[in-house]
């Protein structure tokens, strides 16, 4: 299949035009599963509840419809982020194909001031098959826990899609030990620019990525542009937990031991 990371710079609350940017984006190159990043129609420097409540859609709101147009007219599904209204305000991602919604996660790991605005993901790590795979998600600042991906990989997940808003630096590089640890690949679309806003200078860090089950980072965007880097990938590929003739990585896990 071929995977395409979608890196966007937001303006913060014009949804109709960060929207079609990304599906201009998208537009330029083929793929079977574009993602994109947390957040990416809305912005993400909150400065209020008002702002969040204001911008936040369902998952049905006019965000997916547009997406959703998009995979029908190319035969394709898009993972994005965006913020959610349901009984409460999530910080959530989709994904999205011919057929509608797929699945759902809300972000677990709520980072910095978003713990202000969101409350924490209660859907758990769920997986979900797709033609060429089964995929998961995480948002973000779930990197930073290994449970987030190790549960995502124990429950058979391939493909790790991990839409973001990156300010710490620690994210790429630590994703490629996530893909190792876990033998899957992994997908971070992150975007760039700042948004200065209510005192809080926001600056982010590009460099999404695609990172293979051996660790192998098959493409890397920058750290300033928007762009779409594209790679084509057999998700079977993570089927392949042994690393060597003695050690396979699942096979060996010893959870009777971990919480003493």
């Amino acid at each position: 299949m071929r995977l395409a990371i979608v890196q966007t710079s937001p303006e913060f609350g014009h949804i109709d035009s960060n929207v079609r940017a990304a599906i201009k984006l998208m537009e330029s190159t083929n793929a079977d599963l574009y993602v994109l990043p947390e957040l990416f129609n809305t912005g993400y420097n909150f400065i209020d509840n008002g702002e969040v409540e204001t911008l936040a859609e369902r998952p049905d709101g006019v965000t997916f419809k547009a997406l959703y147009a998009f995979t029908q007219q190319h035969s394709c599904y898009v993972a994005y982020g965006f913020a959610e209204k349901a009984d409460d305000l999530y910080n959530s991602a989709s994904l999205i194909g011919p057929s509608g919604l797929v699945g759902l996660y809300r972000k677990i790991h709520l980072f910095d001031r978003e713990t202000l605005f969101f409350k924490p993901g209660n859907l758990g790590f769920p997986v979900f098959d797709l033609p060429f795979g089964k995929v998961g998600m995480i948002i973000c600042f779930d990197w930073i826990y290994p449970e987030s991906a190790r549960s995502l990989a124990i429950r058979g997940a391939q493909l790790i899609i991990h839409p973001s808003n990156l300010v710490l630096p620690y994210c790429p590089d630590a994703m490629i030990t996530r893909c190792l640890e876990n033998r899957v690949f992994a997908a971070t679309a992150d975007r760039v620019g700042k948004e200065d806003r209510g005192s809080f200078d926001l600056r982010f860090i590009g460099t999404s990525e695609i990172v293979s089950p051996r660790g192998e980072i098959l493409a890397r965007l920058g750290t300033s542009e928007p762009g779409i880097v594209t790679v084509s990938v057999d998700l079977h590929e993570a089927e392949q937990k042994k690393i060597n003739q003695h050690n396979d990585l699942f096979a060996d896990r010893k959870p009777e031991q971990y919480e003493r």
